[in-house]
């Protein structure tokens, strides 16, 4: 199959790049032809996080998602940041202690506490009502590359295919998807980009990329407890003084999601 793009990876990076390049090619009234692959079975099954949301991106891709629909529904309303000593105590610090970048109420916009992967089925229902194809269920495996290593698309891993290696009854081969222009979207540790990176030695000189691990849960709120729009910061407990790190916790309209 051949596109003039084909975008990997249906996350808020991708999905926006889709739609702003059917934007563009509408407006200008030429034929595009879009295609974004997702190794997820469904938009968002990836994209497990909670989120503190400005729209001012979004504004710009779209000015009219509030009409259009988009999933912001619950507008933070405040910020506590607390400092755990324990599993039972916790000093709540002064609101005046609290770094500007972790206000989110107030300014000239607002904020929004958003299921991400809820905002990417939306920018993917948008992406097609452009004429992006969106193809989920689909991982890139490997790229196509010519004899001077110019990327001309990806080569999607077969599907059906046993925890031993063997095909099973269902088993579908592997399909290139070729394209004048490849946009690899596949987040921070992507197994392409690692490669490509490698290949094109594009970290030479450069500082190293700081990864840290990141547990995410969905908690069962009490309705007595439930503040829709509250954000948490926390810091300490149960790392050890000498351990970098940090959590947050975001309430969004309904107790689960």
């Amino acid at each position: 199959m051949e596109f003039d793009v084909v975008i990997v990876g249906a996350g808020p990076s991708g999905l926006a790049a889709a739609c702003r390049l059917m934007q563009q090619a509408n407006e200008a009234e030429q034929e595009l032809t879009v295609c974004v692959v997702e190794k997820g079975s469904e938009v968002g099954a990836h994209i497990l996080s909670g989120a503190v949301f400005e729209p001012r991106a979004l504004a710009e891709l779209f000015p009219d998602w509030e009409e259009r629909g988009a999933p912001l529904t619950t507008p933070a309303i405040r910020d506590e940041l607390y400092l755990l000593k324990d599993a039972e105590k916790a000093q709540k610090l002064p609101n005046a202690l609290v770094p500007k970048s972790m206000h989110n109420t107030g300014g000239d916009m607002a904020r929004y506490v958003i299921s991400a992967g809820n905002l990417c089925r939306w920018l993917a229902e948008q992406a097609e009502g452009l004429g992006v194809e969106v193809f989920p269920g689909f991982a890139a495996q490997e790229t196509i590359q010519d004899e001077n290593g110019t990327v001309q698309g990806i080569l999607i891993g077969d599907m059906g295919v046993a925890a031993d290696g063997t095909p099973k009854d269902s088993h579908m081969p592997g399909m290139e998807l070729r394209a004048k222009y490849t946009l690899f979207a596949e987040g921070s540790r992507g197994h392409l980009g690692k490669r490509l990176i490698e290949q094109f030695k594009l970290d030479d000189g450069r500082d190293p990329q700081h990864y840290g691990i990141g547990l995410k849960e969905l908690w069962d709120i009490p309705a007595e407890k439930h503040e829709p729009g509250l954000v948490l910061h926390g810091s300490g407990w149960p790392l050890a003084k000498d351990t970098h790190g940090a959590g947050s916790s975001t309430t969004p309209r309904t107790s689960r999601w």
